[in-house]
């Protein structure tokens, strides 16, 4: 299920403070209260806990951290990477582009927060699709019906031949309501998962099997790394690489992230 806006879940959260808007002379040239203790230069990451906190009862982001630009704070909340400012009074809910990497930007930080959370996930619940001794393996959060993800499996021969190994893991996008999760649930449980996945990605009819599966647990977990669509890509650093990329482009922008620009599968 593609996740809803910040800002909508903000306002299905908090309704009074998006109905009701402060009128400019109210509002103008007050910044946001901040946190208790917090210093003229401010303990960064409490002000933004604070000030979310203040919109958002309650509210618990699963990380904060230095954003890969000055100024703000990086935050994981709700399943999405939302941009802070540093004192707590601006929200940016885009994806950055370092243009320099020509990659989606984000910390070292964020990155080792998802490269340990997804190491969570056990070799044994996965569905790998790799070549005898690959140069990259990545984790891609995949269900059946996307489009991008079939494409993607169609291709699983030419990203192996190019020396990437792929583990997928679930993430029925329609929610665990669906028909995609109770499909995605049925190819975990299958005796040759492999085989259940490609002829799920080729369109052909899940037969209904029921067994303890992996696919809610690892549904959160692409929840709580932030993905909000299929397939999602992450390097083995825990860098998301975004959605579908066709097999050379995925190989080069694993070699930019290892720091092997150039080198060739």
């Amino acid at each position: 299920m593609l996740r809803l806006p910040v800002f909508a879940l903000l306002c299905a959260i908090s309704l009074g403070a998006c109905a009701q808007p402060q009128s400019p002379a109210a509002g103008a040239g007050k910044a946001p209260a901040k946190a208790s203790g917090a210093t003229a230069s401010g303990d960064a990451e409490q002000v933004v806990r604070a000030a979310l906190g203040q919109v958002v009862p309650d509210a618990e982001p699963d990380y904060v951290g230095a954003a890969p630009f000055a100024g703000f704070r990086e935050v994981l909340l709700g399943g999405q990477v939302v941009y802070v400012s540093d004192d707590g009074r601006y929200l940016l809910q885009a994806q950055p582009i370092d243009l320099q990497s020509r990659r989606p930007a984000a910390s070292e930080g964020l990155n080792a927060f998802r490269r340990e959370a997804l190491a969570t996930a056990p070799e044994a619940d996965r569905i790998v699709f790799s070549p005898p001794n690959p140069s990259y393996t990545v984790t891609v959060f995949t269900d059946a019906e996307c489009g991008y993800c079939r494409r993607m499996h169609q291709q699983i021969a030419e990203y192996n031949r190019l020396g990437i190994a792929v583990e997928y893991l679930a993430f029925p996008r329609m929610g665990m309501a669906s028909d995609d999760f109770r499909d995605m649930v049925s190819v975990w449980c299958a005796a040759d998962r492999r085989k259940a996945l490609t002829e799920a990605k080729s369109g052909a009819r899940v037969p209904r099997r029921e067994c303890t599966s992996p696919v809610a647990m690892q549904y959160t977990l692409g929840q709580q790394v932030g993905v909000n669509g299929t397939p999602a890509i992450f390097a083995p650093d825990g860098t998301q690489l975004g959605g579908y990329l066709p097999p050379q482009e995925l190989r080069a922008a694993l070699d930019r992230t290892s720091g092997k620009a150039g080198a060739g599968g």
